[in-house]
Protein backbone atom coordinates (compact mmCIF):
# COMPACT_ATOMS: atom_id res chain seq x y z
CA UNK A 1 0.00 0.00 0.00
CA UNK A 2 2.76 2.45 0.91
CA UNK A 3 4.25 2.23 -2.58
CA UNK A 4 1.18 4.02 -3.91
CA UNK A 5 1.89 7.13 -1.84
CA UNK A 6 3.81 10.12 -3.15
CA UNK A 7 3.44 12.33 -0.06
CA UNK A 8 6.19 11.34 2.38
CA UNK A 9 7.04 14.38 4.54
CA UNK A 10 4.18 15.47 6.79
CA UNK A 11 3.89 18.02 9.58
CA UNK A 12 1.05 18.11 12.09
CA UNK A 13 0.57 21.55 13.64
CA UNK A 14 -0.78 22.46 17.03
CA UNK A 15 -4.01 24.40 17.52
CA UNK A 16 -3.03 27.94 18.41
CA UNK A 17 -4.56 31.42 18.23
CA UNK A 18 -6.26 31.83 14.85
CA UNK A 19 -9.33 33.57 13.36
CA UNK A 20 -11.68 30.81 14.57
CA UNK A 21 -9.73 30.06 17.76
CA UNK A 22 -9.44 33.26 19.82
CA UNK A 23 -7.62 32.67 23.07
CA UNK A 24 -6.30 29.37 21.68
CA UNK A 25 -9.02 27.55 23.65
CA UNK A 26 -9.47 24.93 20.92
CA UNK A 27 -7.24 22.14 22.24
CA UNK A 28 -8.08 19.27 19.91
CA UNK A 29 -5.44 17.71 17.72
CA UNK A 30 -5.95 16.45 14.17
CA UNK A 31 -4.33 13.03 14.74
CA UNK A 32 -3.83 11.06 17.93
CA UNK A 33 -0.68 8.91 18.34
CA UNK A 34 -2.17 5.60 17.20
CA UNK A 35 -3.15 7.22 13.89
CA UNK A 36 0.20 8.98 13.47
CA UNK A 37 1.66 5.48 13.71
CA UNK A 38 -0.38 4.45 10.66
CA UNK A 39 1.22 7.26 8.64
CA UNK A 40 4.68 6.12 9.73
CA UNK A 41 3.81 2.51 8.84
CA UNK A 42 2.91 3.87 5.38
CA UNK A 43 6.56 4.98 5.01
CA UNK A 44 5.96 8.65 5.86
CA UNK A 45 8.21 10.85 7.97
CA UNK A 46 5.93 12.66 10.39
CA UNK A 47 6.79 15.78 12.38
CA UNK A 48 4.54 16.82 15.25
CA UNK A 49 4.56 20.29 16.79
CA UNK A 50 5.50 20.14 20.44
CA UNK A 51 2.53 20.19 22.79
CA UNK A 52 0.02 19.34 20.03
CA UNK A 53 -1.82 16.65 21.95
CA UNK A 54 -1.57 17.94 25.50
CA UNK A 55 -5.03 19.50 25.44
CA UNK A 56 -6.65 16.09 24.91
CA UNK A 57 -4.30 14.02 27.06
CA UNK A 58 -1.44 13.04 24.73
CA UNK A 59 2.16 13.98 25.54
CA UNK A 60 5.06 14.58 23.14
CA UNK A 61 6.48 11.30 24.41
CA UNK A 62 3.32 9.48 23.29
CA UNK A 63 3.98 10.74 19.75
CA UNK A 64 7.69 9.94 19.89
CA UNK A 65 6.87 6.41 21.07
CA UNK A 66 5.12 5.73 17.74
CA UNK A 67 7.99 7.21 15.71
CA UNK A 68 7.08 10.89 15.25
CA UNK A 69 9.68 13.66 15.35
CA UNK A 70 8.87 16.64 17.58
CA UNK A 71 9.40 20.13 16.13
CA UNK A 72 8.78 23.66 17.38
CA UNK A 73 6.26 26.14 16.00
CA UNK A 74 8.84 27.86 13.79
CA UNK A 75 9.79 24.66 11.95
CA UNK A 76 6.56 22.68 11.72
CA UNK A 77 5.19 24.53 8.66
CA UNK A 78 8.49 24.61 6.75
CA UNK A 79 9.67 22.17 4.07
CA UNK A 80 6.69 19.84 4.31
CA UNK A 81 4.81 18.21 1.47
CA UNK A 82 1.65 18.24 3.60
CA UNK A 83 0.71 20.15 6.73
CA UNK A 84 -2.18 18.69 8.72
CA UNK A 85 -4.04 20.85 11.19
CA UNK A 86 -7.48 20.52 12.73
CA UNK A 87 -8.66 24.09 12.15
CA UNK A 88 -7.21 26.66 9.77
CA UNK A 89 -3.81 28.23 10.48
CA UNK A 90 -3.08 31.72 11.72
CA UNK A 91 -2.26 34.25 9.01
CA UNK A 92 1.37 34.52 10.11
CA UNK A 93 1.93 30.76 9.76
CA UNK A 94 0.70 30.71 6.17
CA UNK A 95 3.81 32.57 5.07
CA UNK A 96 6.03 29.85 6.55
CA UNK A 97 4.77 27.22 4.10
CA UNK A 98 6.48 26.62 0.79
CA UNK A 99 4.41 27.29 -2.34
CA UNK A 100 2.86 24.02 -3.47
CA UNK A 101 2.46 22.65 0.07
CA UNK A 102 -0.79 20.77 0.70
CA UNK A 103 -2.67 22.14 3.71
CA UNK A 104 -5.24 19.66 5.05
CA UNK A 105 -7.54 21.31 7.61
CA UNK A 106 -11.02 22.65 8.33
CA UNK A 107 -10.65 25.58 5.94
CA UNK A 108 -14.06 27.31 6.16
CA UNK A 109 -13.27 29.48 3.14
CA UNK A 110 -16.70 31.17 3.03
CA UNK A 111 -16.39 32.39 6.61
CA UNK A 112 -12.70 33.41 6.59
CA UNK A 113 -12.19 35.02 3.21
CA UNK A 114 -9.05 36.99 4.04
CA UNK A 115 -7.29 33.77 4.98
CA UNK A 116 -8.48 32.15 1.77
CA UNK A 117 -7.01 35.03 -0.25
CA UNK A 118 -3.66 34.77 1.53
CA UNK A 119 -3.46 31.02 0.98
CA UNK A 120 -4.11 31.50 -2.72
CA UNK A 121 -1.51 34.26 -2.91
CA UNK A 122 1.03 31.94 -1.23
CA UNK A 123 0.05 29.15 -3.70
CA UNK A 124 -0.91 26.68 -1.00
CA UNK A 125 -3.05 23.71 -2.09
CA UNK A 126 -5.88 23.59 0.44
CA UNK A 127 -8.03 20.53 0.98
CA UNK A 128 -10.93 21.44 3.26
CA UNK A 129 -11.78 18.56 5.58
CA UNK A 130 -15.34 19.80 5.97
CA UNK A 131 -15.92 19.61 2.19
CA UNK A 132 -14.98 15.92 1.78
CA UNK A 133 -18.02 13.75 1.12
CA UNK A 134 -18.69 10.04 1.33
CA UNK A 135 -18.42 8.54 -2.13
CA UNK A 136 -20.35 6.42 -2.71
CA UNK A 137 -23.04 6.82 -0.08
CA UNK A 138 -24.19 3.58 1.49
CA UNK A 139 -27.33 3.84 3.65
CA UNK A 140 -27.28 1.59 6.76
CA UNK A 141 -29.96 -1.09 7.08
CA UNK A 142 -31.49 0.46 10.21
CA UNK A 143 -32.07 3.77 8.41
CA UNK A 144 -33.70 2.00 5.47
CA UNK A 145 -35.98 -0.05 7.71
CA UNK A 146 -37.36 2.78 9.83
CA UNK A 147 -37.65 5.00 6.75
CA UNK A 148 -39.70 2.36 4.90
CA UNK A 149 -41.76 1.67 8.03
CA UNK A 150 -42.90 5.29 8.17
CA UNK A 151 -43.10 5.77 4.41
CA UNK A 152 -45.39 2.78 3.81
CA UNK A 153 -47.58 3.78 6.74
CA UNK A 154 -47.99 7.35 5.50
CA UNK A 155 -48.73 6.24 1.96
CA UNK A 156 -51.69 4.25 3.28
CA UNK A 157 -53.33 7.30 4.89
CA UNK A 158 -56.55 8.80 3.59
CA UNK A 159 -55.67 12.19 5.11
CA UNK A 160 -53.18 14.46 3.39
CA UNK A 161 -49.84 14.88 5.14
CA UNK A 162 -50.53 18.48 6.14
CA UNK A 163 -53.51 17.31 8.21
CA UNK A 164 -51.53 14.82 10.28
CA UNK A 165 -50.14 15.33 13.78
CA UNK A 166 -47.36 12.73 13.85
CA UNK A 167 -45.88 11.51 17.12
CA UNK A 168 -43.03 9.12 17.91
CA UNK A 169 -43.13 7.44 21.32
CA UNK A 170 -39.68 6.44 22.53
CA UNK A 171 -36.35 7.01 20.82
CA UNK A 172 -33.23 5.19 19.81
CA UNK A 173 -30.96 5.56 16.79
CA UNK A 174 -32.82 2.80 14.92
CA UNK A 175 -35.80 5.12 14.43
CA UNK A 176 -33.84 8.08 13.02
CA UNK A 177 -34.67 7.27 9.40
CA UNK A 178 -38.35 7.18 10.24
CA UNK A 179 -38.31 10.57 11.94
CA UNK A 180 -36.56 12.07 8.92
CA UNK A 181 -39.05 10.54 6.50
CA UNK A 182 -41.96 11.88 8.54
CA UNK A 183 -40.32 15.31 8.51
CA UNK A 184 -39.75 15.21 4.77
CA UNK A 185 -43.44 14.50 4.21
CA UNK A 186 -44.21 17.88 5.84
CA UNK A 187 -46.92 16.83 8.27
CA UNK A 188 -48.82 19.40 10.29
CA UNK A 189 -46.73 18.66 13.40
CA UNK A 190 -43.95 16.24 14.34
CA UNK A 191 -43.29 15.44 18.00
CA UNK A 192 -41.01 13.03 19.84
CA UNK A 193 -42.40 11.84 23.18
CA UNK A 194 -40.72 10.05 26.06
CA UNK A 195 -41.40 6.32 26.11
CA UNK A 196 -43.29 6.68 29.43
CA UNK A 197 -45.45 9.59 28.20
CA UNK A 198 -48.90 9.92 29.77
CA UNK A 199 -52.08 10.67 27.87
CA UNK A 200 -52.52 14.11 29.41
CA UNK A 201 -48.98 15.09 28.32
CA UNK A 202 -49.61 14.54 24.62
CA UNK A 203 -49.61 17.81 22.69
CA UNK A 204 -51.88 16.55 19.92
CA UNK A 205 -54.64 14.02 20.45
CA UNK A 206 -57.32 13.94 17.78
CA UNK A 207 -58.65 11.91 14.86
CA UNK A 208 -55.73 12.93 12.67
CA UNK A 209 -53.10 11.96 15.26
CA UNK A 210 -50.82 9.17 14.12
CA UNK A 211 -48.27 7.54 16.43
CA UNK A 212 -45.21 5.41 15.74
CA UNK A 213 -43.59 3.36 18.47
CA UNK A 214 -41.32 0.37 19.02
CA UNK A 215 -42.76 -2.08 21.52
CA UNK A 216 -39.23 -3.19 22.39
CA UNK A 217 -38.64 0.24 23.96
CA UNK A 218 -41.83 0.50 26.02
CA UNK A 219 -41.81 -0.76 29.60
CA UNK A 220 -45.53 -0.04 29.88
CA UNK A 221 -47.71 -0.38 26.79
CA UNK A 222 -50.88 1.00 28.39
CA UNK A 223 -50.48 4.30 26.50
CA UNK A 224 -50.92 2.38 23.22
CA UNK A 225 -54.22 0.91 24.34
CA UNK A 226 -55.38 4.35 25.45
CA UNK A 227 -54.49 5.88 22.09
CA UNK A 228 -56.43 3.17 20.28
CA UNK A 229 -59.46 3.87 22.47
CA UNK A 230 -59.32 7.51 21.32
CA UNK A 231 -59.37 6.40 17.68
CA UNK A 232 -55.73 7.32 17.04
CA UNK A 233 -53.70 5.24 14.61
CA UNK A 234 -50.72 3.49 16.17
CA UNK A 235 -47.98 1.52 14.40
CA UNK A 236 -45.36 -0.77 15.93
CA UNK A 237 -41.86 -0.86 14.41
CA UNK A 238 -41.18 -4.28 15.94
CA UNK A 239 -44.22 -5.75 14.19
CA UNK A 240 -43.09 -4.20 10.90
CA UNK A 241 -39.64 -5.79 11.29
CA UNK A 242 -41.13 -9.20 12.10
CA UNK A 243 -43.24 -9.10 8.96
CA UNK A 244 -41.11 -7.21 6.45
CA UNK A 245 -37.43 -6.82 7.49
CA UNK A 246 -35.70 -9.15 5.03
CA UNK A 247 -38.03 -8.27 2.18
CA UNK A 248 -37.59 -4.51 2.64
CA UNK A 249 -33.78 -4.62 2.70
CA UNK A 250 -33.56 -6.92 -0.31
CA UNK A 251 -36.00 -4.81 -2.31
CA UNK A 252 -34.36 -1.53 -1.40
CA UNK A 253 -30.83 -2.67 -2.26
CA UNK A 254 -32.04 -4.06 -5.60
CA UNK A 255 -33.76 -0.83 -6.61
CA UNK A 256 -31.56 1.85 -5.04
CA UNK A 257 -27.91 1.79 -6.07
CA UNK A 258 -25.65 3.88 -3.80
CA UNK A 259 -25.70 7.63 -4.41
CA UNK A 260 -22.54 9.05 -5.95
CA UNK A 261 -22.06 11.35 -2.94
CA UNK A 262 -23.25 11.17 0.63
CA UNK A 263 -22.72 13.31 3.71
CA UNK A 264 -19.54 14.70 5.22
CA UNK A 265 -16.77 12.17 5.60
CA UNK A 266 -14.96 14.01 8.40
CA UNK A 267 -17.47 15.23 10.94
CA UNK A 268 -18.79 15.20 14.49
CA UNK A 269 -22.22 16.47 13.52
CA UNK A 270 -24.22 14.35 15.94
CA UNK A 271 -21.84 15.35 18.74
CA UNK A 272 -22.29 19.00 17.71
CA UNK A 273 -26.03 18.70 18.27
CA UNK A 274 -25.58 16.91 21.58
CA UNK A 275 -23.09 19.47 22.91
CA UNK A 276 -25.12 22.47 21.78
CA UNK A 277 -28.37 21.27 23.29
CA UNK A 278 -26.57 20.26 26.49
CA UNK A 279 -25.21 23.78 26.86
CA UNK A 280 -28.70 25.14 26.31
CA UNK A 281 -29.97 23.16 29.29
CA UNK A 282 -27.10 24.58 31.37
CA UNK A 283 -28.15 28.14 30.45
CA UNK A 284 -31.79 27.62 31.34
CA UNK A 285 -33.13 28.32 34.80
CA UNK A 286 -36.25 26.19 34.41
CA UNK A 287 -37.68 22.84 35.47
CA UNK A 288 -39.96 20.85 33.15
CA UNK A 289 -38.27 22.33 30.11
CA UNK A 290 -40.13 22.51 26.83
CA UNK A 291 -37.99 22.35 23.69
CA UNK A 292 -38.18 22.56 19.94
CA UNK A 293 -35.51 21.65 17.39
CA UNK A 294 -35.35 23.09 13.88
CA UNK A 295 -34.10 20.47 11.46
CA UNK A 296 -33.54 16.72 11.70
CA UNK A 297 -30.28 16.14 9.85
CA UNK A 298 -27.21 14.82 11.65
CA UNK A 299 -26.75 18.00 13.72
CA UNK A 300 -30.44 18.41 14.51
CA UNK A 301 -30.75 14.73 15.39
CA UNK A 302 -27.93 15.09 17.91
CA UNK A 303 -29.90 17.88 19.60
CA UNK A 304 -33.09 15.81 19.51
CA UNK A 305 -31.20 12.90 21.07
CA UNK A 306 -29.89 15.14 23.89
CA UNK A 307 -33.32 16.68 24.56
CA UNK A 308 -34.70 13.17 24.88
CA UNK A 309 -31.88 12.09 27.21
CA UNK A 310 -32.48 15.23 29.31
CA UNK A 311 -36.06 14.09 29.83
CA UNK A 312 -37.99 16.64 27.76
CA UNK A 313 -41.47 15.14 27.70
CA UNK A 314 -42.45 16.33 24.23
CA UNK A 315 -39.84 17.56 21.75
CA UNK A 316 -41.32 19.45 18.82
CA UNK A 317 -39.35 18.88 15.60
CA UNK A 318 -39.70 21.66 13.05
CA UNK A 319 -39.22 21.17 9.34
CA UNK A 320 -39.99 23.30 6.32
CA UNK A 321 -43.73 23.48 7.05
CA UNK A 322 -43.37 24.47 10.70
CA UNK A 323 -40.61 27.08 10.18
CA UNK A 324 -42.61 29.27 7.80
CA UNK A 325 -43.23 32.84 8.91
CA UNK A 326 -46.57 33.02 10.68
CA UNK A 327 -46.42 29.32 11.58
CA UNK A 328 -43.22 29.02 13.60
CA UNK A 329 -44.44 31.54 16.19
CA UNK A 330 -46.69 29.08 18.03
CA UNK A 331 -43.86 26.57 18.39
CA UNK A 332 -41.46 29.22 19.67
CA UNK A 333 -44.05 30.47 22.16
CA UNK A 334 -44.33 26.99 23.63
CA UNK A 335 -40.56 26.41 24.03
CA UNK A 336 -38.03 27.40 26.68
CA UNK A 337 -35.15 25.94 24.62
CA UNK A 338 -35.01 26.60 20.88
CA UNK A 339 -32.27 24.77 18.98
CA UNK A 340 -31.54 25.58 15.35
CA UNK A 341 -30.03 22.70 13.39
CA UNK A 342 -31.46 23.76 10.03
CA UNK A 343 -28.89 24.85 7.49
CA UNK A 344 -29.95 26.82 4.43
CA UNK A 345 -28.41 26.89 0.95
CA UNK A 346 -25.60 29.41 0.46
CA UNK A 347 -27.80 31.63 -1.69
CA UNK A 348 -30.30 32.09 1.16
CA UNK A 349 -27.74 32.94 3.83
CA UNK A 350 -28.16 36.53 4.92
CA UNK A 351 -31.48 36.80 3.07
CA UNK A 352 -33.83 34.35 4.76
CA UNK A 353 -33.92 34.01 8.54
CA UNK A 354 -35.89 31.25 10.23
CA UNK A 355 -35.61 32.83 13.68
CA UNK A 356 -36.01 36.56 13.15
CA UNK A 357 -34.86 39.37 15.42
CA UNK A 358 -38.40 40.65 15.89
CA UNK A 359 -39.49 37.32 17.40
CA UNK A 360 -37.61 38.29 20.57
CA UNK A 361 -40.08 39.70 23.09
CA UNK A 362 -43.02 38.36 21.08
CA UNK A 363 -42.63 34.65 20.39
CA UNK A 364 -39.38 34.21 22.33
CA UNK A 365 -39.58 35.46 25.91
CA UNK A 366 -36.96 36.64 28.41
CA UNK A 367 -35.35 33.68 30.15
CA UNK A 368 -35.55 31.50 27.06
CA UNK A 369 -32.46 30.17 25.29
CA UNK A 370 -31.70 30.00 21.56
CA UNK A 371 -28.90 27.64 20.52
CA UNK A 372 -27.63 27.86 16.96
CA UNK A 373 -25.77 24.77 15.75
CA UNK A 374 -25.13 26.06 12.23
CA UNK A 375 -23.20 29.27 12.88
CA UNK A 376 -21.43 31.37 10.30
CA UNK A 377 -20.05 34.86 9.97
CA UNK A 378 -21.02 38.32 8.78
CA UNK A 379 -20.47 37.18 5.17
CA UNK A 380 -22.00 33.71 5.68
CA UNK A 381 -24.98 34.27 7.96
CA UNK A 382 -26.81 31.82 10.15
CA UNK A 383 -30.60 31.29 9.87
CA UNK A 384 -30.80 32.90 13.34
CA UNK A 385 -30.84 36.62 12.60
CA UNK A 386 -29.35 37.62 15.97
CA UNK A 387 -26.25 35.53 15.22
CA UNK A 388 -23.93 37.70 13.14
CA UNK A 389 -20.73 35.95 14.16
CA UNK A 390 -20.19 32.65 15.94
CA UNK A 391 -19.43 32.80 19.63
CA UNK A 392 -16.29 31.24 21.09
CA UNK A 393 -15.23 29.60 24.33
CA UNK A 394 -13.87 32.98 25.44
CA UNK A 395 -17.47 34.26 25.60
CA UNK A 396 -19.87 31.48 24.53
CA UNK A 397 -23.20 33.27 24.92
CA UNK A 398 -24.78 36.72 24.85
CA UNK A 399 -28.12 38.13 25.97
CA UNK A 400 -30.59 40.38 24.16
CA UNK A 401 -33.79 41.50 25.90
CA UNK A 402 -33.38 38.69 28.41
CA UNK A 403 -33.01 35.96 25.77
CA UNK A 404 -29.74 34.04 25.81
CA UNK A 405 -28.13 33.18 22.47
CA UNK A 406 -25.18 30.92 21.72
CA UNK A 407 -23.62 29.77 18.43
CA UNK A 408 -20.31 28.28 19.49
CA UNK A 409 -17.63 27.73 16.86
CA UNK A 410 -16.83 24.06 17.47
CA UNK A 411 -19.59 22.85 19.76
CA UNK A 412 -17.91 19.54 20.74
CA UNK A 413 -15.24 21.59 22.53
CA UNK A 414 -17.94 22.02 25.18
CA UNK A 415 -17.12 18.96 27.29
CA UNK A 416 -16.37 16.56 24.41
CA UNK A 417 -12.80 17.53 23.48
CA UNK A 418 -11.05 14.16 23.66
CA UNK A 419 -14.00 12.11 22.45
CA UNK A 420 -14.45 14.24 19.34
CA UNK A 421 -10.69 14.52 18.68
CA UNK A 422 -10.38 10.74 18.59
CA UNK A 423 -13.37 10.44 16.28
CA UNK A 424 -11.98 13.07 13.90
CA UNK A 425 -8.56 11.41 13.96
CA UNK A 426 -10.01 8.06 12.91
CA UNK A 427 -11.89 9.68 10.02
CA UNK A 428 -8.86 11.73 8.93
CA UNK A 429 -6.54 8.71 8.81
CA UNK A 430 -9.11 6.83 6.75
CA UNK A 431 -9.04 9.65 4.17
CA UNK A 432 -5.24 9.87 4.18
CA UNK A 433 -4.26 6.21 4.13
CA UNK A 434 -7.11 3.80 3.67
CA UNK A 435 -10.34 4.51 1.80
CA UNK A 436 -9.56 7.70 -0.16
CA UNK A 437 -5.72 7.38 -0.10
CA UNK A 438 -5.13 11.12 -0.15
CA UNK A 439 -1.40 10.50 0.33
CA UNK A 440 -1.24 9.55 -3.34
CA UNK A 441 -1.25 13.32 -4.00
CA UNK A 442 -3.53 15.92 -5.53
CA UNK A 443 -3.25 14.40 -9.01
CA UNK A 444 -5.05 11.28 -7.79
CA UNK A 445 -7.89 12.63 -5.68
CA UNK A 446 -10.92 10.40 -5.17
CA UNK A 447 -14.31 11.92 -6.14
CA UNK A 448 -15.26 12.73 -2.54
CA UNK A 449 -11.96 14.52 -1.92
CA UNK A 450 -11.58 16.23 -5.30
CA UNK A 451 -14.35 18.71 -4.61
CA UNK A 452 -12.68 19.58 -1.30
CA UNK A 453 -9.61 21.01 -3.07
CA UNK A 454 -10.73 24.59 -2.45
CA UNK A 455 -7.42 26.25 -3.36
CA UNK A 456 -5.11 24.99 -6.09
CA UNK A 457 -3.77 22.89 -7.66
CA UNK A 458 -0.47 24.71 -7.74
Amino acid sequence: MENLFTIKIIGMAKETESPENPGALEKRVALVPKDIKKLIESNCTVYVENGSGEGVGYSDQDYMDVGAIIQNSEEIYKNKEMVIKFKGPSLENINKMNPGTILFCMAHFRSFQSRAELLEKQKINVIAMEEILESPKWIPDEIILSKKFVEETLCSQSNSYDELDIGFIGFDLNIVGGIRRAGNRQSKTLTLYQEDIKLDELLFLNKTSLFFYDSRLLKDSSIIDQLKSYGCQVYDFKQFLNERENEVIKEYRANHPPFHFGGRKIQCLHETGVAGARYGFQLLEEDNIKACVLGYGNVGMGAINECYDQGVRAIQILGRTQTKAGVIDKFLLDSHLIVNGAEQPVELRGKNYLIKKDYVGKSIHAGNVVIDLVGGSAVNRSPVEDIIECTYLTDPSFTREGVKFSALWGWPMMGMMKESAEKYSKQIIDVLVFNEKLLKGINYLSPGVKQALVCGPF
